[in-house]
């Protein structure tokens, strides 16, 4: 058996959501990569199905946010919230909310959530890291093992075409490689939390189905019984295909005893007639629904990345979404030390910044799933009688009221913040409320960079994501030369863009904004005091 050695400056070990958006990232900073996945890329049981807003604005940083909206979603299908005994069965409450199409833009950012199954968004993904000449895709190899020295990290992997070994060396390693991560294993980081429960996802096909119930059309039905909530039901591609999960105990659900066929009937109401609603299951999945975090995010030269780092409850959508804000955190630090102007503690500054993140929304994801046990006295919910329908109203309004900050996570997805990283310098000023629902836009250090619409159309956002950028608002009788030179002297890429728009200013509230890479401020003052410390810290080297 030969062995081949191929080197790279990056390997990225998983292409699921997180790890194509790895790549992608790196190319659009010039940065070659390898992405090792063990599969084909085939999508068997797609779970993600909503685009936050946060990763719909790192779309619209990658080019890639029209192809994301235009996936084949219907843009008149209603996003409602559903509360019921089943499809065909009694209606506890509704939580309306519009089509994609009615949907307002929200005026925070400049982008909308959308829904985008993986089964369309995994390819979207994929093609753009295949249209990146510096992203090398090596489908249908295992990874085996994982070492690193002082000055590489190496992984050998098995071509599972022709069993040859592989042995990849790279300058950095970045395990993407989901809950059960061999990467982290491998590099001896441990994972603290807990398991909240069991459940199973069925795939359906089910033709035509909102026309054939009385709930109408709906993001989600979720499913009360007289021992409460037991399931949930989600469109997949706003047609035919469907995601019925049945969720279970701390117990496991044996699958040889577990009966799809009842289970889609049970949520459709056609018990006593299955035939009445037609459908397939396309498959049956088990899985745990947990909330663990890894004790480090990077060892030596190896770093972790989405799932690999934190799993959480499904219940909010934020699963993939906080690998994407992962991404764009690692990958300008990675750019960084590649280039030369990255400074010792820049790779470190990635766990500071990120894993109190991911607890914040380990925290969130947890705190919806309770909500929806939050169902007390569910005996007489299926009764259609006076003493079920005031059941049904009081668990609805309930369900209703504690799910709804699920639904509305705007602080949530744009209100990170890194408080206490190294790599920014903090103003004295005062942290804007840290509330999961409303989102209050500050250009405070640490925080991401507010919208705001230019005149000549672009988001403020739209400047941010190649290198540095030095904001400066105001006449100019103030000078950033002095900036300018240390950024030059530590080769660090620095822009200057000067905006004359008064209410952007008042966003702002500093006469210059320095904005990092990734869209989060760095520094912010009235005058530039000494440069060479901001840009010291900035880069990691203080």
């Amino acid at each position: 058996m030969t062995q081949e050695i191929i080197e790279t400056p990056v390997l990225v070990v998983g292409a699921g959501p997180v790890g194509l958006a790895m790549a992608i990232e790196l190319g659009k900073r010039g940065i070659p990569n390898i992405l090792l996945e063990q599969s084909d890329g085939s999508i068997e049981h797609p779970r993600t199905g909503l685009v936050a807003v946060r990763t719909m604005e790192a779309f619209r940083q990658w080019g890639i946010a029209g192809k994301v909206r235009d996936c084949g979603f219907p843009e008149s299908y209603e996003l409602s919230m559903v509360f019921c005994t089943s499809l065909t069965g009694l209606l506890l409450d509704r939580e309306k909310y519009p089509s994609m199409r009615d949907a307002p833009t929200p005026p925070e950012t400049p982008e909308k959530k959308q829904r985008c199954p993986q089964l369309w968004l995994q390819p979207i993904l994929l093609q753009a890291a295949q249209d990146s000449s510096f992203t090398s895709l090596m489908f249908k190899h295992k990874l085996q093992r994982v070492e690193q020295t002082q000055a590489h990290a190496v992984a050998v992997a098995q071509d599972l075409e022709n069993n040859q070994v592989k042995t990849i060396r790279a300058q950095y390693l970045l395990g993407c490689d989901g809950a059960t991560s061999l990467v982290r294993s491998q590099a001896g980081i441990e994972m603290d939390g807990r398991l909240l429960s069991y459940s199973i996802n069925i795939l359906i096909h089910a033709p035509n189905l909102v026309a054939q119930h009385r709930m109408g059309q709906g993001e989600r039905y979720m499913f009360v019984g007289p021992t409460g909530m037991w399931g949930n039901l989600t469109v997949v591609d706003g047609a035919d295909t469907w995601r019925l999960t049945v969720l279970g105990s701390k117990g496991k659900m044996p699958l040889e005893t577990f009966d799809a066929h009842h289970w889609v009937c049970k949520a459709f109401g056609t018990l006593d007639d299955p035939a009445r609603i037609p459908f397939q299951v396309l498959s049956v999945t088990p899985w745990r629904r947990s909330e663990m975090l890894a004790t480090r995010y990077v060892n030596g030269r190896i770093a972790l990345v989405g799932d690999s780092a934190h799993t959480m409850s499904p219940t909010g959508g934020m699963g993939m979404n906080t690998g994407i804000q992962e991404v764009l955190d690692i990958g300008w630090k990675l750019q960084g030390l590649l280039n030369g102007w990255g400074g010792p503690n820049l790779l470190n500054s990635y766990e500071i910044e990120r894993r109190p993140i991911a607890m914040r929304n380990i925290s969130f994801s947890t705190q919806n799933f309770k909500a929806w046990q939050d169902t007390p006295e569910p005996d007489a919910v299926c009764d259609n009688t006076p003493q079920g329908a005031a059941v049904r109203a009081a668990i609805g309004k309930r369900l209703r009221d504690s799910t709804r900050v699920e639904w509305e996570s705007m602080g949530l997805q744009l209100g990170h913040r890194y408080d206490d990283s190294p790599i920014c310098v903090p103003d004295g000023s005062a942290p804007t409320p840290d509330d999961f629902r409303t989102y209050v836009p500050t250009a405070r250090p640490g925080s991401r960079a507010p919208h705001a619409w230019l005149r000549d159309g672009r988001s403020t956002l739209d400047l941010f994501g190649r290198s540095f950028v030095l904001l400066q608002f105001g006449s100019g009788e103030y000078s950033a030369a002095a900036l300018i030179e240390a950024f030059s002297a530590r080769k660090i890429p620095l822009e200057i863009v000067t905006l004359t728009e008064p209410d952007i200013a008042a966003l702002y509230e500093r006469r210059f904004v320095l904005v990092r890479p990734d869209g989060h401020v760095a520094w912010r003052a009235d005058a530039i005091d000494d440069a060479y410390l901001i840009a010291d810290v900035v880069r990691g080297a203080r």
